[in-house]
């Protein structure tokens, strides 16, 4: 056994098979003691797993033990109790288990065997749910996959969400126009709450929501991606929608999507968004743009809520796009058949688009300001899209919507001779470099990519991902003092 073995010697392992061995041949600590050189005291070290025997002593207790040295260093545990000793003792030895502040089991022949069984399960257990909170990048695709069919099935349309947020505006008697910041506090004041805008707002949030003193806590800075209005309206949406602490990373964006929409059904009211909506298709002039300026919201909520009411009350299937620069997807939906990008679970988020759709080719285009409308052929079929540009603290983005090409005619833009055609997902349209570039460059080339930590490392832990909680409660804490 060399000294690299040594260094990665298992030790509780193998403090429990000198122990299995030792009593199977009848010996006590003192008896095995004799026999290899050394007191009682310092075997009981080893067999707990607490010192690590030289070369010399294990050589010792394997010709005591009569047994060889790889019998000794062995992986599989001599026998199921065995297992589970060691298992609970790795445990105990753990972070998890310090950070619980409980005090450790003594792990001995009296300790029933069923005793251990349901305090390795309970670890085991605790660690699985804990996992589920944290949200692994692989954790989060996967929620978001299963939230994105879910809106699919739905086409992305939720009465319940609706009803609610008519319920709101009938009770402040807002019945049409857009919703000013007036109305927004008769809105948060009817529910119960006062609004407080401060400076020094936790970094890490858009809003704190004091549930014991019924305040809602707002940044004073005017600088913000986000219309401030639906920061508030998605505050009061968690009271409204009667949201408990996630438990689940799944259930932490489920939530988010509910306020999202909530917020959005009272800018956009539904039957005056779809009054519109279907004069609009009448006229045959649906224009992402006419909606943001009728109800006075940003072009991303307009293209958000024409998905939530297109498929339901319009018939129209349609997708969305929100791609970054890089041509890498933030957010994306569809229910009418057009294939994004995904990667072998399905996952959609941060994958790149296909340079030769609308929602790449904008950033392109010379007139920067106004819509951008593009045919696309695709193996789903043809596909007509609309797309603008926006910046946002992080780049530029494009934000686009696309319908099947059977039902363009309800859009104003759909005299465009802009037209392309993709191939993907097929490598060669768009991800293989040319051949006469490869060619010429292929082994000559060593980019430094710009590695986000966020795609390598799990997403924060706790109720809030991304969230820094002790930075909130002592924000709390400090505002109720005043």
């Amino acid at each position: 056994m060399g000294p690299d073995a040594e260094r990665t010697l298992d030790v509780i392992s193998l403090g429990r098979r000198v122990r299995h061995l030792r009593k199977a041949k009848g010996m006590t600590l003192d008896d095995l003691g004799a026999a290899v050189g050394t007191v009682a005291s310092q075997l009981s070290l080893i067999e707990n797993g607490k010192r690590e025997p030289k070369l010399g002593m294990m050589q010792a207790l394997a010709a005591a033990l009569e047994v060889s040295i790889d019998s000794l260093l062995g992986a599989e545990p001599p026998s199921q109790r065995a297992a589970l000793e060691i298992e609970l003792e790795r445990a105990q030895r753990g972070p998890l288990y310090a950070s619980l502040g409980l005090p450790k089991v003594r792990i001995g022949s009296r300790l029933p065997t069923d005793v251990l069984e349901s305090l390795v399960g309970l670890q085991a257990e605790l660690e699985r749910r804990l996992n589920d909170q944290m949200a692994t990048p692989e954790e989060a695709r996967r929620a978001n996959g299963e939230l994105r069919a879910m809106m699919r099935e739905r086409n992305n349309y939720f009465p319940e969400y609706e009803a609610e947020a008519q319920k709101v505006l009938d009770s402040v008697g807002h019945t049409s126009g857009p919703l000013s910041q007036h109305v927004i506090a008769d809105i948060a004041a009817h529910l119960g709450f006062s609004l407080h805008h401060v400076n020094d707002l936790p970094h890490s949030t858009r809003s704190v929501t004091d549930l014991k003193n019924r305040r809602i806590y707002l940044t004073q800075s005017q600088r913000s991606d986000h219309d401030p209005r639906s920061v508030l309206l998605q505050a009061l949406g968690h009271y409204v929608l009667q949201h408990q602490t996630p438990s689940s990373y799944g259930e932490f964006l489920g939530q988010r999507v509910a306020t999202n929409y909530f917020a959005a059904a009272l800018l956009l009211p539904e039957k005056a968004t779809v009054e519109f909506l279907q004069r609009a298709k009448a006229a045959k002039e649906i224009a992402v743009e006419d909606i943001r300026d009728a109800f006075a919201v940003s072009y991303e909520t307009a293209a958000h809520r024409f998905t939530n009411l297109a498929t339901e009350h319009l018939g129209i299937p349609t997708h969305f796009q929100k791609v970054h620069e890089s041509g890498i997807v933030y957010k994306a939906y569809e229910n009418d058949g057009v294939t994004f990008p995904a990667d072998h679970t399905g996952a959609i988020e941060g994958q790149p688009i296909c340079r030769y759709w609308t929602s790449r080719e904008v950033f392109s285009v010379p007139d920067q300001f106004s819509a951008f409308n593009q045919y696309t052929d695709t193996p789903a079929g043809t596909y007509w899209c609309t797309a603008r540009i926006e910046r946002g603290s992080a780049g530029k983005f494009s934000l686009s919507i696309g319908v099947p090409y059977q039902h363009v005619k309800w859009f104003r833009g759909r005299d465009t001779t802009a037209r392309s055609r993709s191939r993907c997902p097929d490598p060669d349209c768009c991800r293989t470099p040319p051949g006469e570039l490869a060619s010429q460059w292929s082994g000559f080339a060593w980019p430094s990519a710009r590695a986000h930590s966020h795609l390598l490392a799990a997403l924060p832990p706790g109720a809030f991902p991304g969230v820094d909680e002790t930075e909130v409660y002592s924000f709390l804490q400090a505002h109720s003092e005043q």
